[in-house]
């Protein structure tokens, strides 16, 4: 078995990438790699911060090809540069051009296309070297640090080319609304071309309206890559989309009715992945299709003891699962919540998602969340607090229509009507939001 994996195996002359109307072959892209990796400074931890998803591509095989290990933070501000700078502090940063609300850090390296002709060399990187290191959210609390080795992203950027048919002949353009510095957007805009059949568009993409046009702009076949929320924008928008190969949802649940009107709105099918960032993605299912999740090829769930532990190319060991995991045994599983998200009232447990999903399903409620006191464990008079978004509703009546759909014992002494909630760009609410959310101003 070969001990290293080329950074891309796709002939020179395919698209690997498309920056407006430039299409940019695989030839000039190396090319581009080349020019960019000479300029690099002498270092073992590079932050990318590039927002322009071309670049950011190029600095994550530039530093490839230098033995660099790049870090990815989807959260960009200034607070999180200094943390993960004190954490790695011979680092440096590449950022590409400023945008409204946001300046690359002083000293950081600007990334531009400027190679030279349409080659360069194919470097061959060792399978067991760590490529990149992610970040989590800091949905459970403080963002945790997980490396990836090389050999695993090839393998499961091979693998999601398997699932999701793109091995080729044609070449699928990938439209994606999530940054790619998060591991889900990471996998899918910018390892997944280096290895399949797919050219990303640059972005980035966020309001319907931008998605929509940047899909109307892509040759067929078109990948939409979203989240839930964007998709829930998306879909209310109105806007006419062209004619879909298909859609894929990660970083949420995905409500199965919001998946059917998608597909029936956009005639596609919507397809979710499963994943984390502590082992990226591992499994998808059409949410249309029922609750049961497919492992990728060659990823192995089991059970160890109350924790699952799951197998996965190119990683050095098993790794454990923050879910809660039911096998069938075809091999497929479903996921019963996070541990994290686990409550227990009156002797009687749920997870937070589960109700979560339950509170989206009332009528007139646009966003919402249960929230878990502090004390929930030691304070037998505690209750879960819910806040949501509901134009038009009271909280009585979204309380009245929660009743008929839980255990009593998981209904909230109230709920709190706000205008938004503090969700970051993928969609998450982090512990710290929802420790703000309890000091923010209400609706009532």
């Amino acid at each position: 078995m070969p001990d290293t994996a080329p950074l891309t195996d796709r002939a020179p002359g395919e698209v690997i990438f498309r920056r407006g109307a430039e299409a940019i072959t695989v030839g000039r892209f190396l090319a581009d790699v080349a020019a960019l990796a000479a300029v690099l400074p002498d270092s073992e931890y590079v932050l990318n911060l590039c927002a322009d998803r071309y670049h950011a591509l190029l600095g994550l095989a530039a530093a490839l090809s230098r033995g660099q290990v790049m870090l990815l933070s989807a959260d960009r501000s200034e607070r999180r540069q200094r943390e993960i700078a004190a954490g790695y502090p011979a680092l440096y940063v590449m950022a590409d051009h400023a945008e409204p609300g946001w300046t690359p850090p002083e000293g950081a390296l600007i990334v531009a296309a400027a190679g030279r002709g349409d080659g360069g060399p194919v470097p061959e990187i060792p399978l067991e070297r760590t490529a990149i290191i992610g970040f989590t959210s800091g949905s459970t609390g403080e963002p945790a640090a997980h490396p990836k080795p090389w050999g695993a992203l090839v393998g499961a950027t091979r693998a999601a080319a398997a699932r999701f048919g793109l091995r080729g002949p044609a070449v699928t353009t990938v439209v994606a609304t999530v940054p790619p510095q998060h591991m889900y957007g990471f996998e899918l805009t910018l390892a997944l071309p280096l290895h399949a059949a797919t050219a990303s568009q640059s972005g980035p993409w966020f309001y319907p309206v931008e998605v929509a046009e940047a899909l109307r702009a892509a040759p067929a076949p078109r990948l939409l890559v979203t989240t839930p929320l964007q998709m829930r924008a998306l879909l209310g928008s109105g806007e006419a989309l062209p004619e879909l190969a298909g859609v894929v949802s990660a970083t949420a649940p995905l409500a199965p009715e919001l998946a059917a009107s998608c597909e029936q709105g956009w005639d596609t099918a919507v397809r979710e992945i499963y994943g984390a960032t502590e082992v990226g993605s591992i499994a998808s299912r059409r949410t249309t299709a029922g609750e049961f999740w497919a492992p990728y090829d060659g990823v192995r769930l089991r059970p160890a003891g109350e924790d699952t532990l799951v197998d996965v190319p190119g990683m050095p060991a098993p790794v454990p699962l923050a879910d809660a995991v039911e096998f069938r045994a075809d091999g497929g599983f479903r996921l019963l919540g996070r541990r994290a998200d686990m409550v227990k009232l009156g002797g009687k447990r749920a997870s937070l998602g589960s109700l979560n999903r339950i509170l989206l399903r009332v009528p007139g409620v646009e966003d919402g969340v249960f929230v878990a006191p502090d004390d929930l464990d030691s304070n037998p008079a505690a209750r879960l607090a819910v806040y949501a978004v509901a134009p038009g509703r009271t909280g009585a009546e979204v309380l009245a229509a929660l009743r008929g759909q839980m255990d009593p014992v998981f209904l909230p002494r109230r709920v709190v009507r706000v205008a938004a909630l503090p969700r970051n760009a993928m969609g998450k609410l982090t512990r710290a939001a929802l420790d703000a959310l309890k000091h923010q101003a209400v609706v009532e």
